[in-house]
Formats: structure tokens, sequence, C-alpha cells
């Protein structure tokens, strides 16, 4: 019978995890090699790998804790702890932020809560912390998202909460001090080289000379990105978007394998060579969470995945990436943003007694009640029109103690499904059954 029961699990990933990579498996086979190497390496590699298969396991259980309009806000999509990190925002300011907005969709916020617990406990076990301690880490995550929400149900304004230079504790302060100390000069040095006294693109493995045809495109692409940039935070500066290069763009981490990129530098904030900027064009892909609920309002509502992407970080995110925008190339939607110098991970692999993820994990739960509560009536968008934190406050009204247990539980089963998820994963890769092989 566990035979029996192993089998189908097996055949369930494999299912899911073919059906959502398919199309970008026939285009770029090396790219989802590599993808599926990375995923192969521990039980959390594929966890970032799978929110397909996340998405399939939650959108059929029964729910009873998403009730008065908590059942459809808008939702990270991929909320796991690595998806948090450093950026420089539009007011000029470093903050520490949930990022990586590529899976945003509309769905219950516990989602997001369930994906974050289930992180949480694999990055524990992989730790070897206890499971009481995994249980207390999960509880406090979720007690701090929940006394954010409270805030925001007292307070007159959904974004007056950032993790900044001045608020930053322990790790998180290690981080954003390690983006202070950076440079945009080192990053063009890194990707650049002079020709002639103009920047160009440097080459290497990853980067690609586009054909007179595919260029064309990309470039008519660029210039109708300009056009989705909103006037409030469009530069007024004659130069900034004057266009130096572009070149095509692979080697992305595991959730980005196989969509096409591109590269465009543009001249930027002056004509001193060290201020010129560089934006990544991405384009963008089916959020796992789509594929498994109900998506004719919604879809209707955008352009294309790259429209998707767009309006769903500008929902979530306060104050977005100024060049933050989206295009067409053909008929696939595109994401256009910085490729920011000032951007640090968080680096979890220097964060491992219980009492250092505490503190992290405290701040990147209200990070997470920001997201949600700050994406409702009050941002730039109609598809979720009333008081997130009022939904989420009524539909735990009186049962709080009973949701963070059943996070803690929930979670630290998943993580278990996980693991023995990823065995089966890398038994079927090897043999060759996940659509790709392995060599």
């Amino acid at each position: 019978m566990a035979k029996a029961r192993t089998s189908t699990r097996t055949d369930t990933i494999i299912e899911v995890v073919r059906e959502a990579f398919a199309p970008l498996m026939r285009t770029d086979p090396a790219a989802f090699r590599a993808k599926y190497r990375k995923m192969a390496r521990d039980p959390h590699a594929f966890y970032r790998g799978t929110a397909c298969l996340f998405f399939h396991d939650v959108t059929s259980e029964t729910d009873d804790w998403s009730r008065h309009g908590a059942e459809r806000i808008w939702i990270h999509g991929d909320l796991h702890v690595e998806n948090f990190g450093t950026y420089l925002n539009s007011d000029g300011r470093l903050v520490f932020d949930v990022n990586d907005f590529d899976e945003a969709y509309l769905g219950r916020f516990t989602w997001d809560l369930q994906r974050f617990a289930a992180s949480l406990a694999l990055v524990a076990w992989q730790k070897a912390l206890p499971e009481e301690a995994v249980r207390k880490l999960i509880a406090h995550y979720a007690r701090s998202y929940l006394s954010q929400v409270n805030h925001y149900v007292d307070s007159d304004t959904d974004d007056d909460f950032e993790i900044t230079l001045d608020t930053a504790t322990g790790p998180v302060l290690v981080a954003l001090e390690e983006a202070r100390a950076m440079r945009r000069a080192e990053l063009l040095d890194g990707m650049t080289l002079m020709t002639k006294g103009v920047r160009r693109f440097s080459e290497d493995d990853s980067v690609r000379r586009l054909g007179r045809e595919e260029r064309a495109s990309v470039v008519a692409a660029f210039r109708d990105y300009l056009e989705t940039i909103p006037s409030s935070k469009r530069f007024d500066r004659a130069l900034f978007y004057e266009l130096r290069d572009v070149v095509g763009k692979s080697g992305f981490g595991i959730g980005s394998a196989g969509l096409p990129a591109y590269n465009v530098l543009v001249e930027g904030y002056s004509q001193a060579l060290d201020n010129d900027v560089v934006l990544s064009m991405k384009q963008a892909n089916v959020p796992a969470v789509s594929r498994f609920v109900d998506t004719s309002e919604v879809d209707a509502y955008f352009e294309h995945e790259g429209h998707r992407t767009v309006v769903s970080q500008r929902a979530l995110q306060v104050h977005t990436d100024p060049l933050l925008g989206h295009t067409r190339v053909g008929d696939i939607g595109f994401v256009v943003a910085e490729v920011s110098p000032y951007e640090v991970d968080l680096d979890w692999d220097e964060i491992n007694e219980p009492a250092d993820m505490r503190a992290v994990v405290e701040l990147l739960g209200r990070a997470t009640a920001k997201i949600h509560c700050a994406s409702d009536e009050d941002s730039q968008q109609d598809l979720v029109d009333f008081q997130v934190e009022q939904a989420i406050a009524a539909s735990l009204q009186g049962r709080r103690k009973d949701y963070v247990s059943w996070l803690c539980d929930w979670g630290i089963a998943y993580a278990v499904r996980v693991r023995e998820d990823h065995a089966l994963f890398v038994d079927a890769f090897r043999e060759g059954r996940v659509g790709i092989a392995a060599t």
C-alpha cells in the first residue's frame, strides 16, 4: 500500500511539473536541466522551484480561515524565506522588504502564510533545529503578522511600516548596511566595457548579441515600455531613457529558467559614465496559483502577464522601482525593471540560532502583513476594493490562537511532505520521467 501511495504521489509531481513547465522546457531544455539540478540539491531548493505543486495541494484543501473577502486579496504567490531583500525605493531610501513578485495574483491570505511557514520549517530542519523550536518560530511569524494587521485596523494608513537602516536589527541590518556600501559603478564595471568613450555590454556565456530583426523588435518594445511608467515616477531629464545597448540575457535563478530576457543599457541620470542604468526586460510567466483557481475575471483585467506582474507589484509594494513597467515583444508580455546595484538578499546560511531566526521572522511577519494590507482600496487598482486588514481581522475574530496553532501544525507537516516529494522528484529526474533527461 505504501508503494502505491508513493507511486501515485510521484505521478502527481511529474504531471504538475510537466504541465507547468512543458512549453519552457521545449524552448530551453538546457536551462531546465540546470534548474532541476538546482532543485535536486536539497528540499528547500525543490520547494522554491515548485510553487505549482504547492498550489495544486493547497487549493484542494478546505480552508475555513479566509472569509469576509480575505479569500480573494492580492497575494505574493511565492512567499518563501529567501524572497526578502533590500532595494532602493522610489523615495531614494534603502528598504528591506518582500521581493520577486513574478507569482503575484489574487487568492486566500493564508496561502502566503502557509507557503512561508513550510519554507521556514524546511530551512530550520536543514539547520537541525528540533520540532518545538520550529513551532515557536512559525508561531512568532504568525503573531507578528497578526499584530501588524491589528495596527492597520486601528490606523488610517497602510504604508507607515518600513524596515530601514533606522529600524532594522541583526542580520537584516547587516544586509541593509551591505547594500548601502554598494556603488553603481561596480555594477556597471561588472556588466559593461568602454568602447570609444561609450559603455556597451561586455560579453560572456550569459550574454548574446542580437540579430537585426530581433534587436529592432526589442528596441520597439523598449519604446513602448516607456509609456507604461506612471507620470508621477517618470524622470524629466531628456537624456535619462536614451538607449545605449541591448543584448539577450540568460542565467537567471530557479524561478526564471527558460524565460527569454534582455538587458538594456540607458544613459541614466546624467552623461557621467558612472550614472548609466541597466534594465532587465524579462518575459513574464503564468503565475502558479492561476493554474488552480478560476481566473476568468482576473485575467480579463490584464493585457498580458507582464502587465499582471507590474500591477500586482505596484499593489503589493508601496514604493516601487520608479523604472518598473511592462511591454510586449511580439505577442508575449515582458516585465521591465532596473538591475539595481543595491539589492542584497538575506543570507540564511549565517542565521542559525533560534534567537537570531526569531528576530528575523518577526520583521518578516510584519512585512508580509504590510504587502497584504497595502494592496486594497487605497492602492492604484480596483480588483480588491475593500480594506484587507478588516477582512483578515473579521475572518479570525475569536480564533487567532487556533489559527496560529493550525498554521504551525500545517507548516511542519507540509515540510515533511516536501522532503518526501524532493526524494521522489530526484528519482524521477534521474530516470528521465520529468520531461527532460538528467544528462
